[in-house]
């Protein structure tokens, strides 16, 4: 098929994916869907929902928001989208590359005293600290 790519994902069961390459209304429609069901499947693998991280020397813990920023975001492009399918490699594996403090008119991150930028490859995590528990939470995840 013109403007799509085949790849396979090994989640929960040996399926093939086809991504579409396009930005059209529905190709990013399509791509929230995967992204979506995606995480399902990587939590079904993960149930902890977490991921040891070796630059922050800490776990990542993938939540409600991680899914709801990530497959708002990264299915606006097709590299983001495939970022989002390295997702455990990229959550073990990102170094740390920048830190700043939250927006303070941002919604999304008042749960944060802090965020992270880590890279891996050709992708970027966003990390935030979360102020009640201590725990670093994925933010975003996408193509540089």
């Amino acid at each position: 098929m013109r403007g799509t790519i085949l790849i396979h994902i090994f989640v929960k069961t040996n399926c093939a994916m086809e991504i579409p390459r396009g930005n059209s209304r529905d190709d990013i429609k399509t791509r929230r869907q995967m992204i979506k069901d995606f995480y399902a499947s990587w939590i079904a693998l993960h149930p902890d929902k977490k991921v040891w991280n070796k630059s922050l020397k800490a776990f990542i813990h993938v939540k409600f928001q991680s899914i709801n920023e990530t497959a708002g975001h990264a299915a606006l492009s097709y590299d983001s989208t495939m970022g989002v399918m390295h997702l455990t490699e990229i959550l073990e594996n990102a170094s740390i590359s920048e830190k700043w403090p939250v927006k303070h008119n941002d919604q999304n991150q008042k749960p944060y005293s802090k965020m992270f930028l880590l890279r891996w490859k050709a992708y970027r995590l966003i990390v935030g600290l979360q102020k009640t528990t201590g725990e670093y939470v994925q933010y975003y995840v996408g193509s540089q």
